[in-house]
């Protein structure tokens, strides 16, 4: 073991260590807290000066954030944002927690993950661990991430130490947070891995599982995010064919899962939403391409679940013929347009894209979601609106695109006429007079 790794892990056993955090989202915000409240300084950098100021102040932007802890932490000086890169210089370890998208051609884009290495690069210093925590492909940390950090002359496990270990953030999970889940790590050397592991063992409570390499841990938080596309592709193709068919799909998994071993419930909806199983397969088949390979099993999940918007605005179409009324001038009531129950988040969300069909279509609707106020569709700004026994009344069909639990579905039964429900929330309503059907 060399002297910057002992310097570091003793630094990290006594709560020394000065933790940056670059990126300030969904990920980023809740990792800061954590690592603050474990009793390092931490240093939080983003770009946006607005999300920086805010946090300065103590204000909280993120659901999985307890507002009274980034307070008290902000107060008592554990945490600060900046979006001055240079303070890089006084960090002893750096996580990464920036977005990688996927471009127009469904490839993934890393310019995100390449700037914030540039930035980092220039105020490198020996002793530093850097940790990519942004999901991508496999090899990203020592094929993007590396090349750039060692073009200041350092060079890995010898002056600096890199590693991968990718988030794994559900937003609105009760259960489980960033402090209670185990998390997987592995590092370009064995030295990497172990400074890394120290850390985070460190702050969490959840395992910290170390693995051979960065290549490794990339390719798990990939399977990770492939397991669910592919089952949830098979959830949505079940429902497909179970209407078809006048089978109750939902009643079908209820059944299944009666089994205790050899099944798992996965359950269809009206698209896939939030940042990672949408996009991650993806980051997989395009990698494979460089090895000659087709993921033929990923992309046929990928299409289904791709599918499953216009799938529920068609199957609205039908719904509304049955009444003699076409979707164009029909007044249509969406309830729900985050990607999920109980929070605030639009990423990849599939009610972005049937909204953009109900304008195509030229319904006239309106979104309710108590946790949005404002979101962007295509190239247009919407508002939410107010859930009312009027907006009920009026609508010619309810359709139920996210299941909050602040919804009241006994009043919602009562108030509408036909109701169009994709999650199967109105299960648990005892007498539902309206035209009701499910997904």
């Amino acid at each position: 073991m060399n002297v910057t790794t002992k310097t570091l892990l003793q630094k990290i056993e006594d709560k020394s260590a000065v933790i940056g955090v670059v990126g300030l989202g969904y990920v980023g915000l809740p990792l800061a807290v954590e690592k603050a409240k474990a009793g390092y300084k931490v240093v939080g950098f983003d770009i946006l000066a607005h999300r920086v100021d805010m946090v300065n102040k103590g204000i909280n932007y993120i659901g999985d954030v307890v507002d009274e802890e980034l307070k008290e932490i902000v107060q008592k000086g554990q945490l600060q944002a900046t979006t001055d890169y240079s303070l890089i210089s006084k960090v002893d370890a750096v996580a990464i927690c920036v977005p990688t998208p996927l471009d127009k051609y469904q490839q993934p884009d890393t310019s995100y993950v390449e700037s914030s290495g540039k930035e980092i690069a220039k105020y490198l210093h020996p002793g530093v661990l850097v940790v990519l925590e942004s999901t991508t492909y496999p090899g990203t940390t020592e094929e993007v991430l590396q090349p750039i950090l060692e073009k200041t002359g350092l060079k890995v496990g010898q002056d600096f130490h890199l590693a991968y270990s990718p988030e794994r953030v559900d937003p609105g999970n009760k259960v489980f947070n960033t402090k209670n889940t185990p998390k997987v790590v592995g590092g370009v050397t064995p030295e990497c891995t172990r400074v890394a592991a120290a850390l985070y063992r460190g702050v969490l409570e959840g395992e910290v599982h170390e693995v051979s390499s960065p290549k490794v841990a990339e390719m798990e938080k990939i399977l990770e995010n492939t397991f669910r596309n592919i089952n949830i592709g098979l959830a949505n193709e079940m429902a497909i064919l179970c209407n078809k068919m006048g089978i109750d799909v939902w009643e079908v998994i209820d059944a299944a899962k009666t089994k205790p071993y050899g099944f798992m419930a996965f359950y269809p909806g009206p698209g896939l939403g939030g940042h990672c199983i949408p996009i991650d397969p993806f980051y997989l088949t395009w990698k494979a391409r460089e090895y000659n390979y087709h993921t033929r099993l990923i992309e046929v999940a990928g299409e289904i679940n791709n599918e499953m918007p216009a799938f529920v605005v068609d199957r609205m179409m039908k719904i509304l013929n049955r009444y003699g009324k076409a979707l164009n001038g029909a007044k249509v009531a969406v309830l729900g347009v985050a990607y999920k129950k109980d929070i605030d988040d639009m990423r990849e969300s599939p009610v972005l894209e049937i909204v953009e069909l109900l304008e195509k279509y030229k319904a006239d609707f309106v979104t309710v979601d108590p946790h949005v106020a404002t979101f962007r569709a295509g190239n247009k700004e919407y508002e939410t609106v107010e859930l009312t026994e009027e907006v009920l009344e009026s609508a010619d069909i309810v359709l139920i695109a996210t299941d909050h639990s602040a919804f009241d579905y006994q009043w919602i039964a009562d108030k509408s006429k036909v109701i169009f429900d994709t999650r199967n929330a109105l299960k648990e309503v005892k007498e539902i007079r309206a035209d009701y059907e499910k997904l």
